[in-house]
């Protein structure tokens, strides 16, 4: 009787943690994000939304990326890890469009869903896209370069790495409108790493090879950064036009002062939350149509607008 008496809240403790169990979900999916690095402010705005997802739908999430947003090599290791460790789904944002096919391709034959956001994959593996419209974006960096009152213009583009799809997209977006402006003169691009110090060289370069450039691009946040450290060091501000992509407490300072005009800024913190949301929607069995964009919107902010509710919300996604 006593056996039977110590048994009786045991199993009753049992039944009441798998009723809990049951309301939450059950068991977590293990779900895998693979960025293009760890340390920028665009990533972290993306890694906090998908935390709040695998918050609120129990997910098992593992955020991975590499030192440098060149290195594809590793997140092809993170990808075939991912497999290895028998996750569910894949979150990936692809350094190389090319590079990074195969291994998201051999992922998907061992039983991942894949979900890309921000930046594309040449795979038909992928379920979902989840992102910005890149082409459009860099139309909307050429209608904000192009607010200005100069007859001529001379356009300097400080781009990344060329097997980098959405670095491409906004090119291309930002030169189809740059053409149909007929004050443009000439456009010069000087691709660099993707690193503050690595845009501040080689736009300083750009700039005193080409001193008749009075508007200056830079296509993602770190190129951004650099760029507008290279107006402000030569003491440009003023004379040439600053436009980037993306926030960062740096490039909002130098807005400020007049180095940088205006900011392309895109959702990262949706990009987090979608991706793993839309990852564990497939773990459900939803089916998507891959080849439609789920656009996440950009914003242009200026010195003029930056202090609106909209602006502040798109300058401090997580704030």
């Amino acid at each position: 009787m006593r056996t039977g008496k110590c048994l009786l809240p045991l199993l009753l403790a049992a039944l009441l943690l798998a009723g809990c169990a049951a309301s939450s979900g059950g068991a977590a999916h293990r779900v895998y994000f693979v960025a293009k690095s760890l340390d920028t402010e665009f990533w972290q705005a993306a890694f906090a939304g998908a935390n709040a997802a695998s918050a609120e739908y129990n997910i098992d999430l593992t955020i991975l990326g590499p030192q440098t947003e060149e290195d594809y090599q590793a997140q092809n290791d993170y990808i075939a890890q991912a497999a290895e460790a028998g996750a569910g789904a894949l979150v990936f944002s692809a350094i190389s469009y090319e590079e990074n096919a195969a291994a998201i391709d051999e992922a998907a034959k061992k039983g991942l869903k894949v979900v890309v956001i921000d930046s594309d994959v040449a795979s038909d593996s992928v379920s979902v896209r989840i992102g910005t419209d890149n082409v459009e974006a860099g139309r909307m960096t050429a209608a904000a370069a192009l607010d200005a009152g100069e007859e001529t213009l001379v356009v300097g583009i400080v781009n990344y790495d060329l097997g980098s799809r959405n670095g491409q997209e906004r090119e291309e977006g930002l030169r189809q409108a740059l053409q149909e402006d007929g004050r443009v003169e000439d456009v010069y691009t000087i691709n660099v790493l993707t690193t503050p110090q690595a845009a501040r060289d080689g736009a300083v370069r750009l700039l005193e090879e080409h001193p008749e450039i009075n508007v200056l691009v830079g296509l993602n946040e770190p190129l951004a950064v650099g760029a507008a450290m290279a107006v402000d060091e030569l003491g440009l501000a003023g004379r040439v036009r600053m436009v980037g992509f993306d926030t960062n407490v740096r490039c909002i300072d130098l807005m400020q002062t007049g180095a940088v005009s205006a900011l392309v800024v895109q959702n990262p913190y949706a990009m987090g939350y979608l991706g793993v949301e839309y990852a564990w929607k497939l773990l459900q069995g939803e089916s998507f149509d891959p080849n439609k964009l789920v656009d996440t919107a950009t914003t242009i902010v200026t010195r003029d607008n930056m202090f609106t509710p909209e602006s502040q919300r798109a300058l401090f996604p997580f704030g």
